[in-house]
């Protein structure tokens, strides 16, 4: 069951956005191929789902491209997480499975116990187990890694999900963010910012959940249920993903700004100060973010059809 709590507001101010002198951008080798989610693998390397291309494709810290097409056409490939078995791990939006894809690349694919759509969200849990999203039946989903499905119903429809402090699962959903425990009790927090909704959700270093909010705000919520809300330098910014980076601070990428493809990546600090970089690509459209191994983040641009890498300042 869950249960609803308050809290209150902080804000902060924001830079204007810099220029990118620490970008190098990897085009796909198709093109419109929708590059999404991306993660650090076991190896060493990036690998992310590409949306429209059908595909799971990996990426070293070299720039080398090696993909895996999926087995079914319009599977619709979109989160993806390094698993506790040492294979990566994803969602299938339109497929409505979840994946499994070795180092090898070698591909398993699970069927969801319900029929529909729209899986976004996934992250290796506490417990040994993967957790997702199910955006369109408004459900937390969990698989082990022998393909065993638990399904949770949650009051609103969850998209990001991340591993919160003391064994936790936190997710953003609509106009909230929820709390849940790997035994399927849960906390949801309405957020009090006007217009948008929740999108992308890590843990910093600060032990504290940050999340992005259309439009134009990265948020901060403690274990405790306390909210603070930073805005960027333009209000109808599009905040998507967010992660914690290498330098201490959270990455996030922007999507959309005032209704025209975004083309973007920020930075804010635990403190609050946020700082955003434009990205060269026309209508680049900043997906996906993950920190390297290589000590760089690294995002997707959906629209674009690039892997970018980018240096962290420090």
């Amino acid at each position: 069951m869950f249960s609803l709590a308050a809290f209150a507001l902080g804000l902060a101010t924001a830079t204007p956005a810099q220029t990118v002198s620490n970008l190098t951008q990897y085009p796909l080798p198709a093109a419109r191929s929708g590059p999404d989610g991306i993660t650090a693998g076991p190896d060493g390397a990036l690998w992310f789902t590409e949306y429209y291309g059908n595909r799971i494709g990996r990426i070293s810290t070299t720039g080398a491209i090696t993909e895996y097409p999926l087995p079914a056409a319009k599977s619709w490939p979109a989160g993806i997480t390094a698993g506790p078995d040492g294979a990566l791990w994803f969602t299938e939006y339109y497929g409505n499975k979840i994946g499994r894809i070795t180092t090898a690349g070698v591909i398993t694919e699970y069927r969801l116990p319900t029929a529909d759509r729209g899986r976004l969200g996934i992250v290796a849990g506490p417990d040994g187990a993967l957790w997702f999203t199910q955006v369109l039946d408004s459900k937390i989903g969990r698989i082990t890694t022998a393909g065993v499905f638990t399904e949770f119903a949650v009051p609103c429809c969850p998209t990001a999900i991340a591993v919160g402090p003391d064994a936790t699962i936190w997710f953003t959903a609509g106009l909230d963010v929820g709390c849940f425990t790997v035994a399927g009790a849960g906390t949801f927090y309405p957020i009090q910012a006007a217009g948008g909704e929740t999108e992308g959700i890590a843990m910093g270093p600060d032990g504290a959940l940050w999340f992005t909010f259309a439009y134009g705000i990265v948020g901060r919520i403690t274990a405790a249920g306390d909210l603070a809300e930073y805005p960027l330098a333009a209000a109808n910014n599009f905040p998507n993903q967010i992660t914690a980076g290498p330098d201490g601070a959270l990455w996030f990428t922007v999507s959309d700004t005032n209704g025209v493809v975004g083309n973007k990546v920020g930075r804010i600090t635990t403190a609050g100060l946020v700082t955003e970089y434009a990205v060269p690509t026309d209508n680049s459209e900043p997906s996906g973010i993950a920190a390297g191994q290589d000590g760089a983040l690294w995002f997707t641009e959906f629209h674009g059809n690039n892997i970018a890498r980018l240096e962290a300042v420090r």
